[in-house]
């Protein structure tokens, strides 16, 4: 039985489409009997965000999985790291998580993971299920058709994360708001937060999948103001935002100031090597030099990667490394799993905050102290003509091109990246003066925008 499917919808690390438009039932339950056909799975779990589509692809995948004849243990509305957390803790031998992370309404879709919470991608299982699903050329059905059973494990994740907290009696009982932006944040925070001194000024805890309030992608600035209201409004010490599926994080400090997941990644590795004595800490190559400064300072040892969650796992994995982070608020934990997850990284801070004499802000400014640009992207048709005039004209800094090309100079820097799915180029530029990083940022985009 052939699936009549828009290939599109599967992307490098998971599927996303419009609701029903590009994912419906029918296609879920081909998905969910081609993971298991292709993989060989026996024992998955599932489990779905708030999305109103979610709760029928949980019965379609389920479906489409014990028809394969693998059992399936539905874990109910989590957040994305909780499936990771289910798969590693419990041992299943794959995870399926139903959500579309912080993309519109609209939208629902699917992430994949194999047993250990190795994540699949269209490189290492994914284009193997869209073709199986596409095709429709399914084994007969299962001899013992699989079994269907429902487990909690939000408790057991919680406990999870609250291990990453070395003295839960140490941390200060801050006042934090945290905006859940109507995603699972809502559903996970208190469970978590419920057994720490800290008071929560809770905003859009309710799940709604429509996100009546503003857009679950707390990476967009406009989509952090009113956090930063609410911060400044009950004198928080400091304020926190999920995305829709709760695995990504972002902060504001007392001041209601956007602190960057580079910053993040740095305060979490300072904690980590704390703990873990003179280990590696991963970031990824567009993060801030303030980055490895610090890692080092802490006696640590700073390893640069690739963007993308696929490459900074398996060097994490390959390296033994036992933290990683990226400027998009994911943060990586060998002790789940090589896995990410936002709650851990908060966890993480928390304790980092906890053990600093003064306020947020001032845990912030030794390490916070270069101008970005933030990513900025243009469509070029020319990507490689393009990035050859950015080397020419910049011939004679340091050019390294472990992602890209990136250029190098003792007070500034850029990164260009060709994008996977799209005809445009990522610029990123950093200056030790806001002066020289929008200078050398405006003369790039002259160059890449012709």
């Amino acid at each position: 039985m052939r699936t009549d499917i828009d290939t599109s919808i599967f992307k490098s690390y998971d599927i996303r489409g419009i609701v029903p438009a590009q994912l419906n039932d029918d296609i879920a339950y081909a998905i969910g009997r081609a993971f298991v056909e292709v993989l060989d799975r026996k024992n998955i779990c599932i489990g779905r965000d708030m999305r109103p589509s979610g709760e029928a692809f949980m019965a379609a995948l389920s479906r489409g999985a014990t028809d394969a004849g693998a059992d399936v243990t539905q874990v109910g509305l989590i957040s994305t790291d909780a499936i990771y957390f289910a798969v590693g803790h419990y041992g299943f031998d794959g995870g399926i998580m139903i959500t579309a992370s912080h993309n519109p309404a609209q939208y629902n879709g699917f992430k994949f993971c194999r047993e250990e919470a190795i994540a699949i991608s269209i490189e290492t299982g994914l284009a193997e299920i869209r073709d199986k699903a596409i095709a429709g050329d399914f084994k007969p059905a299962a001899a013992r058709k699989g079994t269907i059973k429902q487990q909690e494990i939000l408790e057991g994740f919680a406990d999870h994360c609250l291990s990453f907290i070395d003295d839960i009696s140490a941390i200060k009982p801050f006042t934090i708001a945290i905006d859940a932006g109507n995603g699972m944040a809502g559903e996970t925070v208190p469970r978590v937060f419920g057994r720490l001194p800290c008071k929560v000024i809770p905003m859009y805890f309710d799940l709604d999948g429509t996100f009546p309030n503003h857009p679950a992608s707390p990476i967009e600035p406009e989509n952090m103001v009113d956090l930063q209201k609410a911060v400044t409004e009950h004198g928080c010490d400091f304020g926190v935002a999920f995305d829709g599926d709760a695995d990504r994080m972002f902060l504001v400090d007392e001041k209601a100031q956007l602190i960057g997941g580079d910053i993040v990644t740095a305060l979490v590795g300072i904690d980590t090597i704390r703990l873990n004595p003179g280990a590696k800490i991963l970031y990824n190559l567009i993060c801030s030099r303030s980055v490895p400064e610090a890692i080092e300072k802490a006696g640590g040892i700073p390893v640069r990667s690739k963007v993308g969650h696929s490459f900074i796992k398996k060097t994490m994995r390959d390296e033994d490394i036992p933290f990683g982070g990226e400027h998009s608020g994911h943060f990586y934990f060998k002790r789940n799993w090589f896995a990410d997850s936002g709650m851990i990284a908060l966890m993480q801070c928390l304790n980092v905050f906890s053990r600093a004499p003064g306020k947020v802000s001032s845990v912030i400014a030794p390490i916070d102290k270069r101008a970005r640009s933030g990513e900025v992207n243009s469509e070029v048709k020319d990507i490689p003509q393009t990035l050859q005039k950015l080397q020419d004209r910049f011939k004679d800094a340091k050019i390294d091109f472990l992602d890209g090309v990136t250029i190098q100079y003792d007070d500034w820097w850029m990164n260009v990246r060709p994008s996977n799915t799209e005809p445009l180029l990522r610029l990123n530029v950093e200056g030790d003066s806001k002066d020289l990083m929008e200078r050398h940022r405006d003369e790039a985009l002259a160059i890449i925008r012709g």
